[in-house]
């Protein structure tokens, strides 16, 4: 979400914008035939941009607006220099006062140049807009002048000559935000209250000539979008307002594009502390960018029918959305998304600031370049627009941010059908040989920035030929496990492993080569751990990546964040197995999958310290990169060594030991919670140190499992740290409650 508002242009836009897109959809479908085959076979459907970001120059401040046609992308907003796709801040600068035009192709600026002034104030350009057949730009904003020619916030552009034309001249009383063109009218939103001399207030429409028309949509507040709709029969309105032409309609509107009366009204439909910021259409709907301030806010994008104007879907992702755009059946959008679990996707962590969904289903797609904020308010990307050229189709994205996919990038960055450069991730892989005569490979699956179904290939003992290939699905906040068992082994026998991943054109390096020496007899302590049911169960035997993956055969892997000390020796069990160590400071452990809250659970670990800071060893929490704002069903060390297991029941639960833990040893932690009668138990070393039978309820919220450190705010006796400085290993969570015997019988096995 932001704090406060910021105007911004909607446009570039109208009817142009869409058929722009689809001439350029038709321009790519006859350079694929021609050259037999799609430019973007990498990409999986219905995505059809990669997120590799082309060379483009550069602006020295914030693209606000953009508009694009015959191969030309106009860009406006507050700048005043443009630079070399590689040039630092600073150099190699060349004047470009607020506008500038780029050839969609290659990403370099054009011949045509303007300057947009004022004669107090910063100049700004907010709204671009080109006529359907062209030939003239529509430029929208708060200046003065154009090349020195006076106008009033608004001016026509001839594209052919890049001048501007003296035929369209009227005064708009403020900032205009949104433009939107047909064959015979130009659509205002904005600041203004007066056009023309004449009452309007944040919408208005003129001719082509510049004379007033007698659309009228008054609005109570800032308009910041319109469009007309594909039939030129309804224009759709967006902003800050709450009544138009008296009637309440907040943030969104639908109206007649000759009278400006209600055709469609939405009182209640959008959070009063929501805006709409820019809106967008295809040939079946019209979309909606939505920014919020404030608690309960609706930040993400609406997706309406054009048939009837109801909602066809709602995202409601958190992290104020300022573009949007259509292109091959996806919506595109920027924003600063931070929180999207509401929608079945990733819990609040840094923010990610372009995305892209089906126009028919809110669900993420594997679609996933990035940004910064920037500078400015900042919230990163602020305009989107199709272009076409050199038989290719183009997503420019203009903003205030100063990277691009992790590289430095000011204002402009630009994305094509084709082709797809991106490899993915290399796997991340660990080994596991728990049963006699089998080597399990596990693996981490990869991450494409545009590829989500990824193929998997498995070498074995240097070999070229792979012995297995596999297909799984990932997401950058959803990177599941996988595993195959090879039973081509023998006990005694040492076999190395590496994998790679592709997305069918791009293949990702091999993985760094494990090994691991064929069991000879079963272990009989992790043995015991899957027999009594563990759902999730982590040995770190991982040599160095950020998999923690899962014996359980639940497939329940996790994360190891910040950097672990990997394989430690001695581990808490004998055999081959190793354990990690944590630094107390930053580094645990996440779980991939989000769980529900579980009512029966028994958490066991072991962990060895000399800390005198405690910190969190083990518990469940609602996030997983950064320290979580609801957190319970977690067991703590105490600065004086002593272990605390709480749960959250109408307060905070928690028992504690009498004795210490931060003697230097391995010590064997086993926390359950049963119904009433049985309710919470804390073991250590075998034994119940503590308890407190009437507690069975615990806090019912959607988490994840984390180890290591998170959040103890607000618990008794708080530790120092919140994360735990020692060794942990052998870490297991069960749905069910352990019983005495059970727990007893995992301690008696550490010697194995």
């Amino acid at each position: 979400m932001m704090n406060g508002s910021t105007g911004r242009r909607s446009g570039g836009r109208g009817r142009v914008r869409a058929a722009s897109l689809a001439l350029g959809l038709l321009a790519g479908a006859l350079t694929a035939t021609a050259a037999g085959g799609s430019p973007a076979a990498a990409l999986t459907p219905p995505v059809a941009i990669t997120a590799d970001d082309l060379t483009t120059w550069q602006t020295n401040g914030i693209v606000w607006s953009m508009a694009s046609g015959d191969g030309v992308v106009y860009a406006g907003g507050t700048f005043s220099t443009l630079r070399p796709p590689t040039a630092a801040a600073g150099t190699d600068e060349q004047p470009a006062l607020n506008f500038a035009a780029f050839d969609a192709t290659t990403g370099a600026p054009t011949g045509c140049s303007l300057s947009f002034t004022i004669s107090s104030g910063t100049a700004t350009v907010r709204a671009l807009a080109l006529s359907p057949d062209g030939e003239t730009l529509y430029a929208g904003g708060q200046f003065g002048a154009v090349n020195g020619i006076g106008v009033s916030n608004i001016a026509a552009i001839d594209t052919d000559t890049c001048t501007v034309r003296n035929s369209f001249k009227i005064g708009v009383s403020a900032t205009v935000r949104g433009l939107a063109v047909t064959d015979d009218t130009v659509y205002l939103a904005g600041d203004f209250t007066t056009v023309g001399g004449q009452t309007r207030s944040h919408f208005a429409a003129v001719t082509t000539g510049a004379s007033l028309l007698p659309f009228t949509a008054n609005a109570d507040e800032v308009a910041r979008a319109v469009e007309v709709t594909p039939d030129g029969q309804n224009v759709l309105l967006g902003g800050d307002f709450f009544r138009i032409n008296g009637t309440n309609t907040h943030a969104l509107a639908v109206v007649n594009a000759t009278t400006g009366q209600l055709t469609k009204s939405y009182p209640g439909f959008i959070h009063n502390n929501s805006t709409v910021q820019d809106i967008t259409t295809d040939a079946t709907g019209f979309y909606t960018g939505n920014e919020g301030t404030g608690g309960g806010v609706f930040d993400g994008r609406i997706a309406l029918n054009l048939s009837d104007f109801e909602q066809r879907w709602r995202d409601t992702c958190l992290g104020a959305t300022q573009a949007v755009a259509v292109h091959s059946g996806v919506l595109y959008s920027g924003s600063h998304a931070h929180d999207c679990v509401s929608m079945g996707a990733f819990p609040d962590q840094p923010r990610k600031h372009l995305l892209a969904q089906s126009v028919n289903d809110p669900k993420l797609l594997p679609w996933f370049p990035d940004t910064n904020d920037g500078i400015g308010e900042p919230v990163g990307p602020r305009v989107m627009t199709g272009a076409s050229g050199g038989g290719r189709d183009y997503l420019w994205v203009g903003g205030e941010f100063t990277t691009v996919n992790g590289k430095p990038q000011q204002g402009l960055t630009r994305f094509a059908d084709g082709p797809d450069t991106g490899a993915p991730w290399v796997p991340n892989v660990s080994l596991s040989t728990l049963t006699p005569g089998r080597i399990e490979v596990n693996w981490q699956t990869s991450f494409d920035t545009d590829d989500g179904e990824l193929t998997y290939r498995i070498y074995k003992d240097g070999s070229n030929t792979p012995v297995h290939t596999t297909t799984g699905y990932s997401v950058f906040w959803d990177r599941p496990q996988l595993t195959w068992t090879d039973t081509d082994v023998a006990p005694g026998e040492t076999h190395s492993y590496r994998i790679t991943a592709s997305d069918g054109v791009n293949t990702s390096a091999k993985s760094p080569a494990q090994s691991a020496t064929v069991a000879g007899s079963t272990e009989a302590y992790p043995a015991r751990v899957k027999a009594d049911g563990a759902s999730l169960y982590w040995r770190y035997d991982e040599g160095a990546s950020t998999f923690a993956h899962d014996s359980s055969g639940n497939l329940n892997n996790g994360f190891l964040r910040n950097g672990p000390a990997y394989r430690q020796t001695p581990a808490a069990i004998a055999g081959p197995s190793t354990a990690i160590g944590f630094n107390g400071s930053s580094e645990y452990a996440y779980s991939n999958r989000l769980h529900a809250a579980p009512s029966r659970f028994s958490l066991e670990t072991w962990i060895k310290t000399t800390s005198d800071r405690g910190g969190k060893i083990i518990g469940f929490s609602n996030l997983t990169q950064q320290n979580s704002t609801r957190y319970d069903k977690h067991v703590y060390m105490r600065d004086d060594g002593r272990l605390v297991f709480g749960v959250q029941s109408g307060g905070s639960r928690t028992v504690t030991t009498s004795g210490a833990y931060n003697d230097g040893k391995w010590h064997h932690v086993v926390a359950t919670q049963g119904p009433f009668g049985q309710g919470m138990t804390l073991y250590v070393d075998g034994q119940a140190r503590a308890s407190n039978i009437l507690v069975s309820g615990n806090e019912n919220y959607p988490g994840y499992w984390r180890v290591g450190g998170d959040n103890l705010s607000g618990w008794p006796n708080r530790p120092t740290s919140n994360f735990f400085e020692g060794q942990i290993d052998e870490t297991a969570v069960y749905p069910t409650t352990l019983s005495s015997s059970q727990v007893s019988a995992h301690y008696a096995l550490r010697n194995g």
